[in-house]
């Protein structure tokens, strides 16, 4: 007890210094568990997306170029056991115009099905009917960004806009579905399938987006349709079958890597900040030499030197350790207000930083105090 009392009132004696030692330590906590915390905030937020297309969808990617996959083979899909719906598309990038406005915005050519498949909702007007893909119908469905851009606050539903330079009637625009990996679901415009079509100057398919029946027997569809869709291409590096948990996987994978080496640069701090600890607890022995010749003629053991210049080691370390999870969890607040972005603190992490801290305060703390234990109390008693 008295040993800890002494190491807290040589800390207490150099306020400043005591503080400058911290700071390694308060920089690297604060950093990993704010790093942490942005990591783990940017993994939820992706998988949140994710899950919100869907878990019960899988997406069939036609990749060869030299592949051909038209409306009909896209269709043998839906006779595939456990299959509820079916929703082929064609994508392409077109050029939207009202008036003097105009903007580039993403084309997705589908059919009736994709409303539903893709579980959207309409704000206004009506979507894509089957009869409109039989005739070819020069109409289209806006994404709320593609509506507000060109139309403002006014009802686009009736009005007529030029897709690259060819009149299209709006007949319906749909509510916001936000952002997904990066991209805006809502600065889009949908058109029949056959006109996707002739605007992207293609008869192929790119993708189908296929509804399960039974989201228990999403991974048993999934199979069936890669067997379907080999019978159709005959070759397995030509297309793909994914699932939203696919994506899920290697969105998390992929953030929870750059997680690893954001909160590893933090912790490198943390090493920096034991280092400071050394430095001024090899100072603190040196400036101390007398002091400690007094206490071991006086009767001090060489444990009772060791010990207590390692609970100042410790105590600054700790001490370092609580202010850097305090103003981590703060900066990690600060940043959300400031930016939007979501954040997820992790309570493992901060104790293990908190941890760390600590070990790094014995481990750095250990060669000073063993230095101080070790001095000849004559010696220590002539030093100058």
């Amino acid at each position: 007890m008295q040993t800890i009392k002494m190491a807290l009132k040589s800390i207490k004696g150099n306020k400043i210094r005591a503080f400058l030692t911290m700071l390694g330590i308060i920089i690297g906590v604060s950093s990993v568990i704010v790093m942490v915390a942005i990591g783990q905030g940017s993994t939820k937020e992706v998988q949140d997306q994710i899950g919100s297309l869907g878990t019960n969808v899988l997406t069939v990617s036609v990749t060869g170029s030299d592949v051909t996959f038209k409306e009909d083979d896209a269709n043998q899909i839906q006779d595939v056991n456990g299959v509820e719906a079916i929703a082929p598309t064609v994508s392409g990038r077109v050029t939207v115009k009202n008036g003097q406005t105009n903007t580039q915005v993403s084309m997705i050519g589908t059919t009736s099905s994709y409303l539903d498949v893709r579980d959207l909702q309409l704000q206004s007007g009506r979507f894509i009917a089957d009869l409109d893909h039989d005739n070819h119908s020069k109409i289209a469905v806006l994404g709320s960004d593609t509506a507000q851009t060109l139309f403002g606050l006014g009802d686009p539903v009736g009005e007529s806009v030029k897709v690259n330079g060819t009149s299209y009637k709006v007949v319906g625009v749909l509510e916001s579905v936000g952002s997904s990996l990066g991209t805006s679901g809502d600065s889009t415009i949908i058109v029949p399938l056959s006109t996707g079509q002739r605007l992207a100057s293609t008869t192929e398919i790119g993708s189908v987006y296929v509804k399960v029946e039974n989201e228990d027997a999403i991974n048993f569809a999934s199979r069936l349709i890669e067997q379907t869709m080999y019978t159709i291409v005959g070759d397995t590096d030509s297309y793909s079958v994914s699932s939203q948990e696919d994506l899920m996987e290697t969105a998390s994978s992929v953030n929870e890597t750059m997680t690893l080496m954001l909160g590893g640069s933090a912790a490198i701090s943390l090493i920096v900040g034991g280092i400071g600890i050394m430095n001024i607890m090899l100072v603190s022995v040196s400036e101390r030499t007398k002091e400690i010749g007094i206490r071991k003629a006086i009767g001090a053991k060489r444990g009772n030197i060791l010990l207590q210049f390692l609970i100042e080691s410790m105590v600054l370390s700790s001490f370092g350790g609580i202010i850097g999870v305090g103003i981590g969890v703060i900066s990690a607040q600060i940043y959300t207000l400031a930016t939007g972005t979501a954040i997820a603190y992790s309570v493992p992490v901060m104790l293990l930083s908190f941890v760390f801290s600590l070990l790094v305060g014995v481990v750095f703390g250990v060669f000073p105090a063993n230095k101080a234990s070790k001095l000849h109390p004559i010696q220590a008693l002539r030093y100058e």
